[in-house]
């Protein structure tokens, strides 16, 4: 990587400004992350930083996932990066689909598949209780932190709504009436997992540049 790119993402303007690398190609995940941390940080994605590599998730958690991804982008180009991975823990099938979530109906991550087979399996099921985790995983410096969010909610009986992505148009978090995909972005970010883990990754940060 040119040495100019290197400090254009390492450079810390003033004490409240910082470049930071988003480990994902997902446009949806970025826009929502780049809305929740505001004024005070630029975050790349992968494409701006020319990244083209399918950074394989072989782990066997979220966490493991997440670091792995993370671990890449700081070992690859030297960019302080953090990533993600969020699962769908769903009470009655033993916390499935979880790790394997975007996954779940085949490699392909078709996520209308992956709804399809998640209301088979509860089809006869009363209990619907689910909920969203986001562990994200940062690698700044020398050190590595972790940031966990959580949602719960519930599984509804079809598909509600055409924001969001994944399955957001059959959840429903507990205390509302509309599902993830009926809400626009500036109401689930109030509320969602990944709100919660990028929340408390902001405020470290913040704290780390104080």
């Amino acid at each position: 990587m040119p040495i100019f790119v290197r400090l254009f993402y390492k450079q810390i303007i003033i004490n409240t400004f910082m470049k930071i690398v988003f480990a994902t190609n997902n446009q949806h995940k970025l826009k929502e992350v780049k809305n929740l941390a505001g004024h005070g940080f630029e975050i790349a994605g992968l494409n701006d930083i020319g990244c083209a590599e399918d950074i394989a998730e072989t782990g066997e958690t979220l966490e493991e996932n997440a670091l792995i991804k993370a671990s890449f982008i700081k070992e690859r180009f030297d960019l302080d990066c953090f990533a993600d991975d969020t699962g769908l823990e769903i009470e009655a099938l033993d916390g499935k689909p979880g790790v394997y979530s975007a996954r779940y109906a085949g490699p392909e991550n078709d996520f209308r598949k992956n709804i399809a087979k998640v209301l088979n399996e509860l089809r006869a099921e009363e209990n619907r209780k689910a909920r969203f985790r986001t562990v994200i995983a940062l690698r700044i410096e020398d050190e590595t932190h972790y940031f966990e969010g959580i949602v719960e909610g519930r599984i509804i009986d079809e598909m509600r709504g055409q924001a969001g992505f994944g399955y957001d148009p059959v959840f429903l978090p507990n205390g509302f009436d509309q599902t993830f995909a009926e809400m626009n972005l500036e109401q689930k970010n109030r509320i969602s997992h990944r709100a919660r883990a990028t929340a408390k990754l902001i405020e470290f940060l913040k704290n780390k540049l104080a």
